[in-house]
């Protein structure tokens, strides 16, 4: 039975290393991979001039320029049998098992360097069952096709070390100013920690987490023999001198847009996950390099250093939804999140323009008038609904909506949201390409739903095409490295809205600013009348924790906003940074260029008005403005005050 059980073993493992080594040899025969330029991207403004470069990198530099502090720290804490094994290391996969097993966590990792070269090179971050044959079999090819210090060399020069700084070279002299031939084992230590967490453990973001990480890499070079324990303690209590700064100077907010590239690569279906077949991909964008430029400068300017409030911009181009300009954060070197792409907040006021436009549809105009005045709104199931206006500011008496929009009236948007019905509202958001949760509920267009800025940059950029919605996109073009175009961008056009409507809210946009509007309440960005060169629609939202500017021309559709990440309220002082950022951006990217404005449809007309009340100007009106309607549609005295018989809510 013994002898049995023996030969049963014996024929086992002789048919285990007839599968290895056909498996070996059939990788051998297979296609070499293309290291030198997988995954290899170069990005392009929209001038055509490339603004980054990766895994093609003149940065790259070989293993002999390498510290040798560097490399024995990496290989000690990745992978401490990188020249034993052939891709896996069995034995560590079998202890990680049994570690997190018992544990009941995934804290114990056991991949590679080769597995970790070949997932950066080739391969997306799907957790998906293909995606880890994928990496098994692409570690294979390396390992059978590459020697070890190819392997090292390559994976040294494309790692992430936080910043936005792929490979050794660029994190050296980022961090250290210096080249990594000449880093010593307190600075090589610190940069060995950071690619397990670049966000986490780079030494700019969290100091002391960095050292708790440099620890244990000189524990695990003492505990193998490579340093002494003085040099442990040494290299600990070395103090470090951090340079943060690059050669280039590069804008630390341009890793934003990059960041939001990869995103919409991954999207296009068109872009294989792996981009090994392609050997590197050029991709044309809409970066204006200048407005990312002016807007980075912008907001060093406008919110305090030592501030942990945040922002994201989106400034777009309303033809086509080309996104020219995107800011994640305050500083891409503090903190990578994109606020962009992944934040959602609320959205406050800024949602009241696509109500107002679902109440130009519906028979309102320019001068249509609700009273202003406290308010509770008592609602069928004896619910009551008690909105108030900024500072309790009312003027108890009927108003136009243009003095609503001019002074953001809440009394005067809930009772247009309750007269329209709450479809309206969410039908125009829908129509403009809002894709968020949109509860039915009378606070709606007040903003108290959440919202990502850029949807509200699209919504908006609806209105500055007259009623076309686009697409926003960052990505123009995307082409291999022989020439073949595999994605461009169509820049469709969609005819949502009624046009002639839409240049009547444009223009009712602008007396956030206009001092006609002047009464008992200023307009809510009247500090910016005299420095506007520049005719824009403009509206601002504002809770506890958000504020918002999105303005817009023909050129140019900018949205900004400010807050902080805990949703922590803003004091008064900080209420003003998203206007500036606001007005100081888009009078940068128009600087030099004609004020130029829509034209009046035919079927519009414009009256003197008495832009308060709403009614038409005779000899006697003090103020008078030209304001803009539909034909038949203008106003004249007898016009009622739509709440003056509606009696969904008693007023108070």
């Amino acid at each position: 039975m013994i002898k049995y059980f023996f030969n049963f073993f014996k024929i086992i493992v002789i048919l285990a290393i007839i599968a290895v080594g056909g498996i070996i040899l059939y990788v051998k025969l297979s296609p070499k991979p293309e290291i030198s330029t997988a995954n290899s991207l170069i990005l392009y403004d929209n001038n055509q001039e490339v603004f980054f470069q990766g895994n093609e990198s003149k940065e790259w530099i070989s293993l002999n320029d390498m510290s040798d502090h560097l490399i024995n720290a990496t290989i000690y804490t990745e992978d401490k049998n990188f020249y034993k094994h052939f891709g896996f290391d069995f034995l560590r996969i079998l202890k990680a098992s049994y570690i997190n097993i018992l544990s009941g966590s995934t804290k114990q990792g056991a991949s590679t360097i080769t597995q970790q070269y070949a997932k950066n090179l080739f391969l997306d971050f799907d957790k998906t069952w293909k995606r880890k044959w994928d990496e098994m079999w692409y570690t294979l090819k390396i390992e059978a096709n590459y020697s070890k210090d190819q392997i090292l060399e390559g994976y040294l020069n494309t790692i992430n070390y936080g910043h936005g700084k792929y490979g050794i070279e660029n994190a050296s002299k980022f961090y250290f100013n210096k080249s990594a031939n000449d880093l010593s084992l307190a600075e090589a230590t610190i940069l060995t920690g950071i690619p397990k967490s670049p966000s986490n453990y780079s030494p700019l973001n969290n100091y002391e987490l960095a050292k708790k990480r440099q620890l244990l890499i000189l524990e695990l070079l003492e505990k193998n023999g490579v340093i002494t324990e003085k040099e442990k303690n040494d290299a600990y209590n070395e103090k470090l001198e951090f340079s943060g700064q690059d050669e280039k100077e590069e804008l630390s907010t341009l890793m934003y847009y990059q960041d939001a590239i990869m995103k919409e690569l991954k999207s296009i279906k068109s872009i294989p996950t792996s981009y090994s077949e392609n050997k590197g991909l050029k991709i044309y964008t809409n970066l204006d390099i200048n407005a990312q430029k002016n807007l980075e400068n912008t907001i060093k300017n406008t919110i305090p250093e030592n501030s942990e409030i945040q922002t994201s911009v989106i400034m777009m181009n309303p033809e086509s939804g080309g996104i020219v300009a995107l800011v994640g954060g305050k500083d891409y070197n503090v903190s990578s999140y994109n606020r962009a792409t992944d934040s959602m907040r609320q959205v406050g006021s800024t949602m009241k323009p696509y109500l107002y436009y679902a109440a130009l549809e519906n028979g309102f105009t320019s001068s249509s008038t609700f009273t202003s005045e406290a308010t509770t709104f008592t609602f069928s199931d004896q619910s009551n609904y008690s909105p108030r206006n900024y500072n309790n500011t009312y003027g108890n008496k009927p108003i136009s909506m243009g003095t609503a929009i001019a002074y953001s009236e809440n009394i005067y948007a809930v009772k247009t949201h309750l007269f329209l019905g709450s479809d309206a509202l969410i039908n125009v958001a829908r129509r403009v390409g809002i894709t968020a949760k949109l509860e039915n509920i009378p606070s709606l267009p007040l903003g108290t739903n959440e919202i990502s800025i850029m949807e509200m940059a699209a919504g908006y950029s609806a209105f500055a095409n007259l009623g076309y919605k686009v697409e926003p996109h960052l990505i123009e073009k995307v082409v291999d490295s022989e020439g073949n175009v595999l994605y461009e961008a169509k820049n469709n056009k969609e005819l949502v809205l009624n046009s002639s409507l839409v240049y009547i809210l444009n223009n009712l946009l602008t007396a956030t600013y206009d001092p006609d509007y002047i009464d008992y309440n200023y307009p809510t960005a009247i500090s910016l009348a005299s420095k506007l060169k520049h005719t824009y629609s403009l509206k601002s939202g504002t809770t506890s924790g958000d504020n918002w500017n999105i303005g817009f021309n023909k050129n140019i559709v900018s949205a900004v906003w400010v807050g902080y990440d805990d949703n922590r309220p803003l004091n008064t002082s900080e209420y003003k940074y998203a206007q500036n950022i606001w007005f100081e951006s888009v009078e940068n990217y128009e600087k030099g260029k004609e004020d130029q404005w829509y034209d009046m449809p035919k079927n519009v007309s414009a009256v003197l008005v008495d832009p308060i009340s709403g009614k038409p100007a005779n000899e006697t009106t003090k103020n008078k403005k030209l304001m803009y309607f539909i034909k038949g549609t203008e106003p004249n005295v007898t016009d009622q005050t739509f709440d003056e018989n509606y009696d969904n809510y008693i007023g108070t």
